[in-house]
């Protein structure tokens, strides 16, 4: 058995590969850059090795000292996770050179599957399935061009190389293609060194299933079901469910017989995960295969009881599969949710900064959580923004449904913008649950899914004054211990005035409203909130850090209260709002902002300019294009105008706000 494990990752998955490896006894080594020096798969690992700078292409997608680190630390295996180098052909035979076990297929299997262009080929010799495409090495514009004019649009370009919907781009029309080809080799090649492209036929409404297989060195081979992907945005996976709804078992026994001889096709060995395109016909086609473990493997885990990563250290021991495919089994159903740090109400337009507060849902055992950052943790432009997988398992795939739901309204993240409000509503829609899922589920039901912002009844405004006011009494109690005179009339908190009873008046603002909370204290002391025509009774116990037991007209419930600034975040009964204490915030001179200036939206760095200095530009334009957090982000022209100054070159990093070019308004 494997004795010392590096992991070669970082984030939620090298944490859910440390703890099975504690589970089985086998020590841990944890890689990290500059940026993750106080992450958390660093304190959760035994030893932990730095490799270089916050970029990942001078850290963790750097071989040679990923390899260096196990050498040093004495690890006799090395696990990549999924992403950075997991794929990568050359690390495994590094690997495999230094006498340090690769847990993943040989660097063969990678080799022959690393291509999409290679992969069809092979698949095509297996007889699996395959749709109609071009995957040949001549990547000429004008051969590319006629390929898809032979394909009929609409065409899918793909990054050969590579996966996560980087590099892909669905052309409409022939006018188009030339555009969207250079987009597309662009980012793949900014994502995965190559720029090779391949292209097939666009099929409507598809369903993206996925089978699980394993395979050891001892000639045994199983899958573990299939998984549905097919909720995607931008061709990211957003919501993941196994097994696949409403397919029948007929269909289930093709796509997973398939599954099985295309890794059979290549010797594989270890996990893998074969994807496959499901028409509405029933009829499937190959896509890909990846050759590592999947970030939705959690789904298959609960429906099945098996450890996946236990088997991967299993098989890379050399030991036999822990199961034939008889002793697998479908068990219930589960669904992942997979937690951003994006905004919904910005297009998805990732969110960086300091997570100031990150709680999930408690106690439920059919809820499970994999994560790999914390509350203080910092959310960066050079990584993926995923906060955590939430995943649910039930009897029935509703229940598993509604209660991801539930655990995703329960969650609570401050300090970043997250979509947990998204999905569950994703989970809840009537379309969902009825099993109409298919890759343009997002497109079809956005404006379903666009729910308004929750506003603040006279509840919620109470629990968030209670928390103000037991806040200011906790600081004046604290000044009146500390003065010479801690009987003073002048340092008790009861709102005491000469002539009797007082009150405090507070302000407290909701998107554009302004609230008035009157508040009495009361003998025992509780308050009488008095906040527009609506009277309550309430009061506030400070339980830790943020969480407060408050009870409003005799209704006692959990809350969390978490101020930042002069905003309050409020959550109680599995519901957000976001309050502003209006007195807390500092005069504001009225000083405009000059107009025309374009900002970045967050950090990120510049990857083409479209323009120059004094050029005529109409409204909508392309200006300028940012790539931030793997993804491109257009810089438009909101009015016609005259570029006037570009203060950003090509290569360049800038931060959030950060002027990018000045427009001179028509």
């Amino acid at each position: 058995m494997i004795k010392k494990l590096l992991i070669a990752n970082r984030g939620e998955i090298a944490c859910r590969i440390i703890k099975t490896a504690k589970r089985l006894g086998v020590r841990t080594v944890a890689v990290y850059s500059d940026a993750d020096a106080n992450a958390q798969h660093v304190a959760l690992a035994d030893e932990a090795v730095r490799v270089g700078p916050a970029a990942v292409n001078e850290s963790y997608l750097v071989a040679e000292r990923i390899v260096a680190a196990a050498v040093q630390t004495g690890a006799d295996a090395i696990h990549p996770g999924y992403g950075f180098l997991s794929e990568n052909a050359p690390f495994a035979a590094a690997c495999e050179t230094a006498g340090i076990n690769f847990v993943g297929p040989p660097s063969s299997a990678i080799n022959a599957m690393g291509s999409k262009s290679e992969a069809k080929k092979i698949m095509s010799a297996a007889a699996v399935p395959l749709i109609p495409g071009y995957h040949g090495d001549d990547q000429t514009d004008s051969l590319l061009a006629k390929e898809a004019d032979a394909i009929g649009y609409p065409v899918l370009i793909k990054a050969s190389a590579g996966g996560g919907g980087r590099g892909m781009r669905v052309v409409e029309t022939a006018e188009d293609f030339d555009k969207e080809l250079n987009a597309a080799r662009r980012e793949s090649k900014g994502a995965f060194g190559d720029d090779h492209v391949l292209l097939e036929k666009y099929l409507g409404k598809p369903r993206h299933i996925e089978v699980q297989i394993f395979a050891d060195t001892h000639g045994n081979f199983v899958h573990l079901f299939e998984r549905d992907c097919s909720i995607q945005r931008r061709h990211q996976k957003v919501i993941e469910e196994a097994p696949a709804p409403g397919i029948s078992q007929s269909v289930r026994e093709a796509i997973c017989a398939s599954a099985i001889a295309a890794a059979r096709a290549i010797d594989y060995v270890g996990a893998g995960t074969v994807e496959f395109l499901l028409d509405t016909t029933g009829e499937h086609y190959f896509m890909e295969m990846n050759t590592r473990l999947q970030v939705e493997h959690p789904v298959t885990e609960l429906i099945t009881g098996f450890d996946l990563v236990e088997w991967q250290l299993l098989v890379a021991s050399g030991e036999p599969l822990p199961a034939q495919q008889s002793d697998i089994r479908i068990n219930g159903h589960a669904v992942e949710g997979r937690l951003y740090a994006e905004n919904p109400k910005k297009k998805f337009m990732p969110s960086t900064g300091v997570i100031q507060h990150l709680r999930f849902p408690e106690g439920d055992p059919a809820i499970r959580i994999d994560t790999g950052v914390r509350s203080g943790d910092e959310v960066s432009f050079y990584y993926d923004p995923m906060i955590a997988k939430v995943v649910a398992w039930g009897e029935k795939r509703t229940e598993a449904a509604h209660r991801l739901a539930d655990a995703l309204d329960d969650t609570e993240v401050v300090g970043i913008v997250s979509n947990a409000t998204y999905l569950a509503d994703m989970c809840r829609h009537e379309a969902f649950l009825s099993g109409d899922v298919h890759t343009g589920f997002i497109d079809e039901h956005a404006r379903a899914l666009d729910r308004p912002e929750t506003v603040p009844d006279a509840n919620a405004l109470a629990v968030g004054a209670v928390a103000l006011l037991e806040t200011q009494g906790s600081e004046h109690r604290r000044q009146a211990a500390a003065s010479g005179d801690p009987h003073s009339p002048w340092h008790q908190t009861n709102s005491w005035r000469v002539n009797g009873g007082g009150q405090q008046a507070l302000r407290l603002g909701t998107g554009k409203e302004e609230h008035r909370v009157l508040a009495r204290t009361l003998a025992d002391g509780s308050y009488e909130l008095t906040v527009g025509d609506t009277t309550v009774s309430a009061r506030g116990t400070h339980q830790h850090e943020y969480e407060w037991l408050t009870t409003v007209d005799g209704f006692t419930g959990r809350a969390s209260v978490v101020p930042s600034g002069p905003q309050l975040t409020v959550f109680r009964d599995a519901k957000r709002y976001e309050l502003v204490n209006l007195d807390a915030i500092p005069e504001a001179d009225d000083t405009a902002l000059a107009g025309g200036k374009l900002l970045a939206p967050l950090p990120g760095k510049v990857i083409s300019i479209a323009v120059e200095a004094g050029q005529k530009v109409a409204k909508g334009t392309t200006l300028l294009v940012l790539e931030a957090m793997k993804m491109e982000h257009n810089i438009i022209a909101a009015a016609a105008g005259t570029v006037t100054e570009i203060r950003f070159a090509v290569g360049d990093l800038v931060d959030e706000d950060a002027e990018l070019i000045v427009l001179a308004s028509d």
